[in-house]
């Protein structure tokens, strides 16, 4: 698949199959998102994937719960507490592999660095055929002490980017978009 029908066709995928995604792909996701550029050339990412079906449930519950304390807290809709109050709601969407991206850098770039890094990963792995999507409610728990140390991410280090990846069991249709509101000046 090309550049255009990547970034034209990438989608927020929350249907996956069991199908694990291989080592080899995975290591190939991850090649593709730190050609991506950094400020000062810093290059301060680290990568954790996370297999394990155990560990898996745990950043989904742990998650899970931090978001909705977050969301108590800010007087979020009740349709969307009862959502994540729902015991049967996988915030990871049961795919079969996370890629958390951290930094290594607690400097003013750190969430744009990672975030250009998470960029390429995600239209790399679309253009592999695989589905992809960002995960903010597991932003929480990971920046904390508990989650740093479940993924065994040292203490300085700061999560930017959650990011599951896998075969999808059903491809998300396009949502329209809005025209891009562009001044142009000289």
């Amino acid at each position: 698949m090309d550049l255009e029908t990547a970034i034209r066709e990438r989608r927020a995928v929350r249907h996956y199959t069991d199908e694990p995604v291989s080592d080899g792909v995975l290591r190939q996701l991850i090649d593709a998102a730190t050609l991506a550029p950094s400020a000062m050339n810093e290059q301060p990412w680290l990568f954790t994937v996370v297999r394990d079906k155990e560990l898996l449930k745990r950043v989904s519950r742990d998650g899970k719960a931090a978001t909705l304390a977050i969301m108590i807290a800010n007087g979020a809709p009740s349709e969307r507490v009862e959502k994540m109050k729902n015991p049967a709601y996988d915030i990871l969407y049961n795919a079969p592999a996370l890629i958390v991206i951290a930094s290594a850098s607690s400097g003013p770039w750190a969430a744009v660095n990672c975030s250009l890094a998470a960029q390429n990963l995600m239209l790399a792995a679309r253009a592999a055929g695989l589905g992809t999507c960002w995960i903010g409610q597991a932003q929480a728990w990971l920046a904390s002490a508990d989650g740093k140390a479940a993924l065994g991410l040292p203490p300085d280090c700061t999560p930017v980017a959650a990011i599951i990846v896998g075969h999808t069991a059903e491809f998300p249709p396009p949502v329209p978009r809005k025209p891009a509101e562009v001044k142009w000046i000289g």
